[in-house]
């Protein structure tokens, strides 16, 4: 995509549709044990039921069970020292709280602690140790290999791979203790996950960069909008930190300028517009700020700046067409911020379109209202 500058024809204004050329250099976007006599807050108590299902009652007793045991771990840990080979609670409620050692003569300290023992062959600096010198040789460890870990219940040092001849050879030459170090075959290839947040920039394939509007979801799909000058049904996109993000599904440009992507697996939506301040502003909803309201934008070149709403249902004519229905500001923008988000309090209002000036002497820009977008596409704007 190339970087897009655009005159009004007829008039000396000079509006710019604001992606800009990505340049080789990555883009940054500017993330005491509990009380059982404290209550859990409403949402936490809803989702341990949802997730665990559990009762309220049940979901209580699990808390405060497993207060105490934080407790206990910390007391029991000290009193039987190189015998500490780990710890974990089991049942429902979490009533049971088991202590592992390999001393069987700390078995009563064990118990004066209010746990049970358990007697095992390793203490756990054995099982850090076989790990760390797993982690150590991790350059080398082949793909089929990407998961190991301490597992006190086993009392061993557990490598998941989907080749277990791969894994056993990683072993072997990492100098880890092969007595400690259980292979099993798995599947699981885990990946880092990344947040979808408003101003915060994305790249389209190696060529250009706008900024995302905000996240949305179509169904169970996930992604974001922007601005449709920003895209090409099916371009490859990439995050501010270049990982692969996902694609365009659909786009209108000109007579509109929107255009939403759906993101993969790598990324996870949230209600959030990046404030570059260190902090982010939370979404709440899309109602229409009138002509006079203070609004704030963020985008990936010049962050966060804020102004108020001039005109209502502008049109501007680019030199790629006629784009109608965007709404006029006073706040500045600069190449690079197209798509980005426009929020007035907390309510989304569009994705930066384009403008004229820059923000170190001032400029007017244009945005494209959120929600003609959302329902062209039969989007839901993600709200926190």
């Amino acid at each position: 995509m190339l970087h897009r500058r655009t005159v009004l024809a007829g008039c000396a204004l000079a509006v710019t549709a604001l992606a800009t050329v990505a340049t080789p250099a990555m883009a940054a976007p500017n993330d005491s044990p509990a009380s059982s006599a404290v209550k859990p807050p409403p949402a936490m108590v809803d989702a341990m039921q949802r997730d665990l299902g559990l009762t309220p009652a049940q979901v209580d007793a699990r808390l405060a069970n497993e207060a105490k045991a934080m407790s206990a771990d910390a007391k029991v840990r000290a009193a039987i020292g190189d015998a500490y080979a780990g710890s974990w609670v089991s049942g429902a409620t979490s009533e049971s709280f088991i202590v592992a050692t390999s001393d069987a003569s700390k078995a009563g300290a064990v118990l004066a602690a209010g746990a049970q023992p358990k007697i095992v062959s390793r203490n756990l600096a054995a099982l850090d140790s076989a790990e760390a010198a797993l982690d150590r040789a991790a350059a080398k460890a082949p793909a089929s290999t990407s998961v190991w870990y301490v597992d006190v219940l086993s009392n061993s040092v557990v490598v998941l791979s989907s080749n277990t001849a791969e894994a056993e050879a990683f072993v072997a030459a990492s100098g880890a203790d092969k007595s400690a170090v259980r292979v099993e075959q798995s599947n699981e290839q885990p990946q880092t996950f990344y947040n979808v947040r408003g101003g915060d920039a994305y790249y389209i394939g190696s060529s250009a960069r706008c900024s995302i509007g905000f996240s949305v979801r179509r169904g169970t799909t996930p992604g974001f909008v922007s601005a449709g000058h920003c895209a090409t049904v099916g371009s490859t996109l990439y995050g501010y930190n270049r990982v692969s993000m996902g694609s365009f599904q659909g786009y209108s440009f000109p007579g509109n300028d929107y255009s939403w992507a759906a993101v993969n697996s790598n990324w996870t939506v949230t209600p959030y517009v990046n404030n570059y301040s260190g902090g982010n502003v939370t979404v709440k909803g899309s109602s229409v700020a009138p002509v006079g309201s203070s609004i704030c934008r963020s985008g990936s070149t010049t962050g966060w700046h804020c102004g108020s709403v001039q005109q209502l249902n502008a049109s501007v004519r680019y030199s790629q067409g006629t784009v109608s229905g965007l709404t006029r500001t006073n706040v500045c923008a600069e190449p690079g911020d197209s798509g980005g988000s426009f929020i007035s309090g907390n309510q989304a209002q569009g994705m930066t379109s384009g403008g004229s000036g820059n923000c170190s002497s001032g400029g007017t820009t244009y945005f494209q209202p959120v929600n003609e977008a959302l329902s062209v596409y039969g989007l839901t704007l993600v709200t926190g």
